[in-house]
């Protein structure tokens, strides 16, 4: 593996850890508070980190993603936790699926990161390296928002 790609899935994974750190201390009960001012909660945000992920994988290689389709239905574009159900994955269940995430990430696609592919449709990239960069990003946006939300549950 290049070392690009090595130091790309080092930061993924301490944007991870940090993801995982802040919401140590957070119930169960807590995570499914929406603030006022806000939409989602710290459940949603943390199943929309995991399907973006996937979403965003699967745009450019136009390959079926190793995630289940239903998380479309709880944590895609435009939803809210008013769109969860009794089989939307809890906050611990979403906890560990972020903590093995990024591995599997990297065992399945990690070879493939400067693989050519047409255009994606959202944002023209045409690499997975390309996508992960731009998750890195996207993860920390999430992040910030746990952040927000934790501090006026807390």
């Amino acid at each position: 593996m290049k070392e690009r790609h090595k130091a790309l899935f080092r930061q993924m994974n301490i944007y991870r850890e940090d993801l995982l750190a802040v919401v140590e201390d957070v119930t169960e009960e807590e995570a499914d508070i929406i603030p006022h001012g806000f939409n989602n909660n710290i459940r949603w945000n943390l199943g929309h980190t995991y399907l973006d992920l996937y979403l965003w994988i699967e745009d450019v290689t136009k390959e079926g993603g190793n995630y289940p389709k239903v998380f479309n239905d709880w944590f895609g574009f435009g939803t809210t936790p008013e769109d969860f159900t009794e089989d939307t994955p809890s906050f611990l269940e979403l906890k560990e699926l972020l903590k093995d995430q990024i591995k599997q990430i990297k065992d399945v696609y990690g070879h493939r990161l400067d693989e050519e592919f047409p255009p994606t449709s959202m944002e023209n990239y045409t690499t997975i390296e390309q996508v992960l960069v731009r998750t890195v990003f996207h993860e920390g946006m999430h992040l910030q928002a746990i952040t927000d939300i934790k501090k006026l549950i807390k």
